[in-house]
């Protein structure tokens, strides 16, 4: 068992709405946030992790400063009981390996009791990319006659010229674009700063949106793109817009705003762009985050190779029972 070295209040008071909480979870999240500067959305990810782990504590009358590793691989067992993906299982695991890390440099603990966690494995399924004809087609369905049809065809230029998240798009502001160099700020996860350039066509349309089409939406928020009432527009609001010009081109499958960003990478990588570079325009700080989208680009031409090369069946060549000749 890990014990403490500093003094942890003992006490784990619940929330008005019945969520238990500490005061070292507290501390370690507004470390995350003032310190490592991670976005509102991670931070909530983190703080609803942390919330499940306490409320099992709470539950077996169990206070934080007595976790050992047993502890938590007790928890692991309750977690993997309620059918948890791998995914959110490796996001519970590194919010408490960031947690108790955290509680034992602040020398809370002695030791760490989430030194042995380990990620589970699980399968990296592939990205779902939209073909370029399927781009094209998905863009030309906004009317741009109108200001909510101008708006919504800048919206996703922007998502497929750029690659950004959804989040990076409802977040930028009119002044992050500028038309000189046809570079977008951008701010990603962790609040980290890049630039973007876009190709001249989204340009255009993000000028002309700008100076012409934001104005008729009568702005109160800085934010770039506006709903009818001219305050910004929401992550839900832009999914239901990719929803709907999706069913109006007949792609036939769902997809989302991160379709579009997937489909850049790929696109990009496609045509000869250098992985690096992807990594850069998408903003990952890890090359691994972009690796995926070489698999896509190989599964790509796999399939290119079977459908074209002589040799494979299927292949519009001679076929493979000829007879030898030597």
């Amino acid at each position: 068992m890990s014990k403490t070295t500093s003094a942890l209040p003992s006490s784990m008071p619940s929330s008005p709405e019945g969520v238990p909480v500490h005061p070292l979870a507290d501390r370690y999240l507004e470390h995350l946030l003032i310190e490592k500067g991670l976005s509102e959305n991670t931070l909530a990810a983190y703080s609803a992790d942390l919330s499940d782990f306490l409320s099992f504590l709470a539950e077996r009358s169990f206070p934080l400063e007595e976790v050992s590793d047993q502890t938590l691989f007790l928890y692991i067992v309750d977690v993997r009981a309620r059918g948890l993906s791998g995914r959110s299982l490796a996001r519970r695991l590194s919010a408490l390996r960031g947690l108790f890390s955290f509680a034992r440099r602040e020398g809370f603990f002695s030791a760490d009791p989430a030194g042995f966690l380990e990620n589970p494995k699980f399968v990296r399924s592939l990205p779902e990319v939209l073909s370029q004809e399927e781009m094209q087609r998905l863009l030309a369905q906004p009317d741009c006659s109108t200001k909510l049809g101008f708006r919504d065809r800048t919206m996703l230029e922007m998502l497929y010229a750029a690659g950004l998240r959804a989040s990076e798009l409802v977040s930028l502001k009119a002044l992050d674009f500028d038309p000189a160099t046809n570079l977008v700020r951008v701010f990603g996860k962790g609040a980290k700063e890049r630039l973007v350039p876009v190709h001249n066509e989204a340009a255009t349309f993000l000028a002309e949106y700008t100076h012409i089409w934001r104005p008729l939406f009568s702005p109160k928020e800085p934010a770039l793109f506006l709903n009818r009432s001219g305050r910004g527009l929401s992550r839900v609001a832009l999914w239901k817009i990719v929803q709907r010009y999706a069913l109006l081109a007949d792609i036939g499958r769902p997809i989302s705003p991160h379709t579009f960003r997937h489909s850049f990478a790929t696109h990009l990588l496609e045509g000869g762009a250098d992985l690096r570079a992807v990594q850069m325009l998408l903003g990952h700080a890890d090359i691994s985050a972009t690796e995926i989208y070489t698999h896509v680009e190989k599964s790509r031409l796999g399939v290119v190779h079977k459908t074209h090369h002589p040799r494979s069946n299927g292949g519009s060549g001679p076929s493979g029972n000829a007879p030898r000749t030597e």
